[in-house]
């Protein structure tokens, strides 16, 4: 978490990263070369028969094309983090969030009810960077775009490191913990890149970070990563 506050900017019409994913068959191949579907439960056959059959639909998506997710319910984000890799470093869970896996889809954000699904046209919201997650949240609804889960974050980055880089990371407030009393927890789930200072450790620096940052603050290096929607073909 950063403490920097800053007055928000203004936003542009387009982000800065927004790249064609790999295809869906080699988002499985990857998937399984990191034993996401162990983790899921589910068997390869299983895993490539899905990015095969979705082929059609891959073919026919605008905006960045499809990003092959797992559902959190099957690979939490607590087990996906230390796949990631950026300079042969693992990635990893700040220590003040051992309670990652707690943080679910907020109402508005519907994943659907499958193991596997594909999210659509994801963007890193480099014009939001400088904004609050209280001041994103209405703005993407208003562009008919869905927050990124902190899961569906990390598998962005597992496809496409190239999402992550210093000074262009993004938050994932699809993602969102609710206390015992239905009010939000005031934490929201970011994914950047760790300076290696404080509780990171230098060891980690350069590493891949899932952390958070309060609701109501801004920071000027992070983004609000979205899509077009989700879907199973």
């Amino acid at each position: 978490m950063s403490d920097t506050v800053t007055a928000a900017s203004s936003p542009s019409s387009v982000s800065t990263f927004r790249p064609a994913l790999p295809g869906l068959s080699a988002q499985a191949e990857r998937l399984i070369e990191l034993g996401v579907h162990e983790i899921a439960g589910l068997s390869a056959a299983e895993l490539r028969t899905f990015a095969k059959e979705s082929g059609s639909a891959e073919a026919s998506t605008t905006g960045g094309g499809a990003l092959l997710a797992v559902h959190p319910d099957r690979a939490p984000a607590s087990a996906l983090a230390p796949l990631l890799r950026r300079d042969d470093k693992p990635g990893f869970v700040v220590v003040d969030m051992p309670d990652i896996d707690l943080f679910t889809p907020l109402e508005t954000v519907l994943l659907p009810d499958a193991p596997l699904y594909l999210l659509t046209g994801p963007d890193r919201g480099d014009e939001m960077a400088n904004w609050s997650p209280d001041e994103a949240l209405p703005a993407l609804t208003a562009q008919a775009r869905t927050p990124l889960t902190h899961t569906e974050g990390i598998h962005w980055v597992l496809q496409q490191p190239a999402a992550l880089e210093r000074n262009h990371c993004f938050m994932t407030i699809g993602s969102r913990l609710r206390r015992p009393n239905g009010t939000l927890d005031a934490r929201t789930p970011a994914i950047w890149i760790s300076n290696g200072t404080g509780r990171d450790g230098r060891e980690r620096r350069n590493a891949p970070k899932v952390g958070w940052c309060w609701a109501g603050n801004r920071h000027t290096w992070l983004g609000f990563a979205s899509a077009t929607g989700r879907r199973v073909p």
